[in-house]
């Protein structure tokens, strides 16, 4: 989108669009991006004035890249309204809540470009990251989004997902997510690899554990998860440092990459006293463009 280095996606940071300390404190911060919410941190009373300050707040910061917004869901009266009021700004990205498929984004791409063109912004040039999970409907559709128009990340939600179905919980006794929830997980990863976009965790409610969350970041990191959003800036250090790879894991894949180059043409090699074939060169150089190395 454009000439600018890839804008860096571990930790994706809310804060209320009602809230200018909250606000000012989340950018203030380490998060990669910072999330402004219009949608459900803001009362429906509370919304006009949320636009707004969020407007204002946007047109008044130089890092508008990782100043993105969470706008009201397409099924609702909200979504242009919030639009028309933050779109003049140029903010850095959009978030897409509670969408039932393909067709939201690509509604939501028209409305883009027409506000872009209105107030001399490049068209196509706003990103977006989509909620994929947080209807039953969409469960169905997260492999449906590859070559949509903006999406650069998929995301998903267990809340809204258990509001959707009429469930009175999303975790079993023991306090882990039930399979349906575990599945939306799966199902936004292979979505967005499906993509070839980014997939961002869902956030972790309790943000005085930041054991807990070191534990799920840095497992849902080997699973394929690139970023995780987060509602507290306390948990932004935590969730930096494990979508972060260590010195080691850097020269380890370099040390892959550098193998196969000195024997090209190889489809298997021995490797500290194992085999190594392609997909090891893949996620290798995977890492590497991960650190820009």
């Amino acid at each position: 989108m454009s000439d600018a280095p890839p804008l860096k996606m571990r930790s994706w940071l809310f804060a209320p669009g009602d809230s200018i300390r909250k606000m000012t404190k989340a950018v203030e911060g380490a998060a990669d991006i910072v999330l402004l919410d219009l949608e459900d941190a803001v009362t429906t009373e509370n919304k006009p004035l949320a636009r707004q300050m969020v407007h204002d707040f946007v047109r008044d910061h130089p890092e508008r890249a990782r100043i993105w917004v969470r706008v009201n869901p397409l099924d609702g009266p909200y979504t242009l309204t919030d639009l028309a009021a933050i779109m003049p700004a140029h903010p850095g990205g959009i978030m897409l809540p509670k969408v039932y498929g393909r067709q939201d984004v690509e509604a939501l791409d028209h409305y883009l470009s027409a506000f872009e063109a209105a107030h001399g912004i490049a068209v196509g040039s706003t990103p977006v990251i989509v909620l994929v999970t947080e209807t039953a409907e969409a469960m169905f559709h997260t492999g449906d989004y590859k070559g949509a128009p903006r999406v650069v990340a998929l995301t998903w939600g267990a809340e809204d997902l258990a509001d959707s179905i009429g469930a009175s919980s999303n975790r079993g006794p023991d306090g882990r997510y039930g399979f349906t929830y575990e599945l939306a997980r799966s199902l936004c990863l292979l979505g967005a690899a499906t993509a070839g976009v980014t997939a961002i965790e869902t956030i972790q409610g309790d943000f005085r554990d930041l054991e807990a969350l070191r534990v799920r970041a840095e497992k849902v990191r080997r699973d394929g998860y690139r970023g995780m959003l987060a509602i507290h800036p306390a948990q932004v250090d935590v969730i930096n440092a494990a979508f972060t790879p260590t010195a080691d894991e850097i020269a380890e894949a370099q040390a892959i990459v550098d193998i196969f180059a000195a024997n090209p043409g190889v489809g298997a090699i021995g490797y500290k006293g194992g085999m190594l074939d392609r997909p090891y060169l893949s996620r290798a150089e995977h890492l590497l463009r991960q650190v820009g190395a």
